[in-house]
């Protein structure tokens, strides 16, 4: 496979968005815009990557800090996507491999379309590939120009389109794969000759053909990825799409979600074979739940939640941050943080770990086979031996446990 790099344009200011975060780090699905496009190119074997950031630089680069294979490139002034790619001039300028283009507000990405673009670049070995999509309404997209024999002419911004040119369906989603040395040859001739005075990218693609290089287009980007985001209107339906996306990979594997609809799962979250979720669930962050497991109705489970095999929450039961072995039951209302619950654990109606001092968060540790009655209330820092039994309505400190308080009865 040839040598090959990424570079992601995120370094936009989204006036539309109406927000002061950077557009690329805000969330579809509990991951950044961002990740989605980083994940895609790390897909395709790709394992150096340059982003080129602008406005908030520094709270994109906090948020990825510890992404090893990104290349944090500054772009000072926002003056077009061609003038983006240039930012990027002293860490490629010497290289001779492909270059891959993307947009980090693009998180409908699929890499299996980029796969595509990439194999079409190594079939035809043209100067430049770009993926292409056929849109019922095309409005804000550049449009893709062929001649009568359908090969690429160039692609005009929606901006500068003649009334005719408005009426092609064929757009470009910004998908890209260039010979990298042709790519800066072409880049340097760029001139800011269009509407809003900025030097764009496709005019590259314009100046190779006119300069006697191949380029060619491939349509293989669905509709649906084709939608950058640029509005919050745009944001949430990206993550309708993506909730939908999730929630098929999970059901394919196993996975029985009653109601999809009315259920959200972050695209972090991993589940087992077998596993029910049951209506109005919400799960959020990096969740890991078992097979043969129960969750909901109305369950919320967040981040650093881990449940083993044959667990069932159920109504309005709340866990974070807690570590639940193979056949706990916590079936109604119950909050359980900060805590690591033994095997065959039952926890009662109400009952919840007081893992918040005013100070400083505290864990819970219960031993297999305990009995939490219903209503009780553990404070933490609390641990629990195997096999106790705390009645209904007790409040429980270590203190109590230690000194036999009369609402605890260890069994034997």
């Amino acid at each position: 496979m040839a040598d090959r790099v990424a570079i992601i344009l995120a370094a936009g200011i989204s006036k539309r968005m109406n927000t002061k975060l950077a557009k690329v780090l805000h969330e579809v699905c509990g991951r950044p815009m961002l990740w989605y496009v980083l994940d895609a190119c790390r897909g395709v074997g790709v394992d150096k990557i340059y982003v080129v950031v602008g406005y908030s630089a520094e709270h994109v680069e906090e948020r990825f800090k510890d992404a090893n294979d990104v290349v944090w490139v500054t772009q000072h002034e926002q003056k077009g996507t061609a003038n983006a790619v240039m930012c990027c001039r002293e860490y490629l300028q010497d290289f001779d491999g492909q270059t891959l283009i993307l947009c980090g507000d693009g998180p409908l990405i699929r890499t299996e379309t980029l796969r595509t673009l990439i194999d079409k670049g190594e079939s035809e070995k043209p100067a430049a590939t770009l993926a292409t999509a056929v849109l019922d309404d095309p409005a804000g997209y550049g449009r893709i120009i062929r001649d009568a024999y359908g090969n690429l002419q160039g692609i005009v911004e929606h901006s500068d389109c003649t009334d005719e040119q408005l009426k092609i369906r064929e757009v470009n989603p910004s998908y890209y794969l260039f010979d990298n040395k042709p790519l800066f040859e072409a880049l340097e001739k760029i001139e800011p000759d269009n509407v809003k005075g900025e030097y764009y990218l496709t005019d590259a693609l314009a100046l190779m053909i006119a300069s006697g290089h191949k380029v060619v287009a491939v349509t293989a980007v669905r509709p649906e990825e084709a939608m950058g985001v640029n509005s919050r209107a745009e944001l949430s339906e990206a993550g309708k799409i993506m909730q939908d996306r999730i929630q098929g990979r999970l059901m394919e594997n196993g996975v029985t979600i009653v109601d999809p609809p009315n259920t959200w799962i972050d695209a972090r979250a991993e589940i087992g074979q077998d596993t029910v979720i049951e209506p109005f669930t919400y799960i959020h962050g990096e969740v890991k739940i078992g097979g043969n497991c129960r969750v909901g109705p109305f369950a919320f489970l967040r981040s650093g939640t881990v449940l083993g095999d044959d667990v069932v929450l159920g109504v309005f039961t709340e866990v974070k941050n807690s570590s639940l072995a193979d056949g706990v039951r916590a079936r109604h209302h119950s909050y359980l943080g900060d805590a690591t619950v033994g095997k065959d654990v039952n926890v009662g109606a109400g009952s919840i770990t007081a893992n918040y001092d005013g100070k400083k968060i505290n864990r819970t540790e219960i031993g297999d086979a305990c009995y939490i009655g219903s209503g009780s209330v553990l404070i933490a820092p609390l641990t629990l031996e195997a096999g106790t039994h705390i009645n209904a309505g007790a409040v429980v400190s270590q203190d109590s446990i230690n000194g036999l308080c009369k609402d605890v009865d260890k069994k034997e």
